[in-house]
């Protein structure tokens, strides 16, 4: 595969935004904690994953890539990447599920030592099918809530073999890619599919969790009258204190033009729910399978089916007339109508997953099997590093306030 030089720019365009994976690229050409390692990772093959392969490579460490959606997959960024010393891509855009698993097989043909997944893809297939590579596994990452619901349940079976960290649980990570990136990037998504005016339209945000929570400020503050659906009562009642109308589904179905799910989980919007909508209800999905809208049930339903009415939208014509639009085949769509989240915010994201696997490899195998927490002092020196790119600093404490904090006996 020959480098790309549209690939290679936007490369270079990412990098320009991503200064903490910057100063982690100097200290790990440095200091190699990566040496002789081969890190297999089943990611969006963006240009932003790209900076990531560069410093994990810069570090001494080999990348294997393979998609973890094939509709996410950038081609040009592909070729380009493929380009680099240390990195092999498994990657197409658009390949059907076959393709997309003998990818994630090639990936695990290398080897690895450490593994990178966005999903639970490579780790569940790693464990299930080649399970004659685990013991040479050091560790891994896994980035999204949805995979660590899944290794969660591997880990309570005892079926998950060695350490990974949920990079979910940084709260850095969870603050910039869930709160600023994902909620930017769907919005964005949403848009560039339909060019709608979302000011005064209904969007009914399925999930209020730090992704649909964040989502719904951002469709009311283009003016959008917002309904969150949930099951969590606690989740259910902050949305409810932040203005939004709180309903099931069922009940949000006739009323909403915008529907946008952030589950997690399957089946959240039904045949039920799609024989409710108005003509023109606009669906998007913004977790991470597309299992949340049930797509074959719009086209069981469809008396006709028109491709491409815009790029990344598809209009289905109900038997009764009514019009559905269902953007990126009910895909997560910041990253298939849009380019997903900003490279500022992977920069914070893609730092605290990088300083995880080196973390993993300094335990030096003491770490049991199992889903374990970001550790604290990853957070905090991402954060620290972060202000510095931006140019911001903090007061410290001084010795009589550490004394104080650290004291029970000093009252009032």
């Amino acid at each position: 595969m020959s480098a790309d030089p549209a690939g290679l720019a936007r490369i270079d365009w990412a990098r320009r935004a991503m200064p903490v994976l910057g100063l982690l690229r100097e200290e790990y050409a440095a200091t190699q904690p990566f040496a002789g390692r081969t890190v297999a990772a089943c990611l969006h093959v963006t240009p932003e994953t790209a900076v990531l392969a560069e410093v994990i490579t810069a570090g001494g460490g080999q990348v294997r890539l393979a998609a973890s959606n094939p509709l996410s997959t950038q081609d040009d960024i592909a070729a380009a990447l493929a380009s680099r010393p240390g990195v092999r891509v498994h990657a197409r855009s658009g390949v059907d599920r076959e393709t997309y698993y003998a990818h994630l097989h090639q990936v695990l043909e290398e080897t690895p030592d450490l593994v990178i997944d966005d999903g639970g893809d490579l780790l569940n297939t790693l464990h299930a099918e080649r399970a004659d590579l685990l013991p040479g596994v050091a560790g891994g990452c896994e980035s999204t809530a949805t995979g660590v619901v899944r290794l969660r349940r591997m880990a309570a079976e005892g079926a998950l073999a060695f350490p990974v960290v949920a990079a979910d649980t940084s709260l850095t990570r969870r603050m910039f890619d869930n709160g600023y990136g994902t909620s930017q990037s769907v919005i964005d998504g949403l848009l560039r599919a339909t060019n709608m005016l979302l000011a005064g339209k209904t969007v009914v945000v399925a999930g209020y969790g730090p992704c649909g929570a964040a989502i719904a400020e951002r469709a009311s503050g283009l003016g959008a009258h917002v309904i969150v659906t949930e099951i969590d009562p606690v989740r259910a009642l902050a949305a409810l204190m932040r203005g939004h109308r709180v309903m099931p589904m069922a009940d949000a179905a006739p009323q909403g033009d915008v529907f946008v799910t952030a589950t997690g989980s399957r089946d959240v919007i039904t045949a039920q729910h799609l024989a409710l909508m108005p003509d023109g209800a606009v669906l998007a999905n913004a977790g991470h399978f597309d299992v949340e809208i049930d797509v074959r049930a719009l086209a069981a339903g469809a008396a006709t089916v028109r491709r491409g009415i815009r790029p990344h939208a598809d209009e289905y014509v109900l038997a009764d007339g009514r019009r559905l639009v269902l953007l990126a085949e009910g895909r997560v769509v910041n990253l298939i109508a849009a380019e997903g989240n900003p490279a500022a915010v992977m920069d914070l994201s893609f730092a605290v997953q990088a300083m995880a696997l080196a973390w993993l490899l300094r335990q030096d195998g003491e770490l049991g099997p199992g889903v374990h927490p970001m550790p604290p002092g990853i957070d905090a020196e991402v954060a620290r590093l972060t202000l510095a790119t931006l140019g911001a600093r903090i007061d410290r404490l001084t010795p009589a306030q550490r004394e104080y904090l650290d004291s029970w006996r000093q009252g009032s």
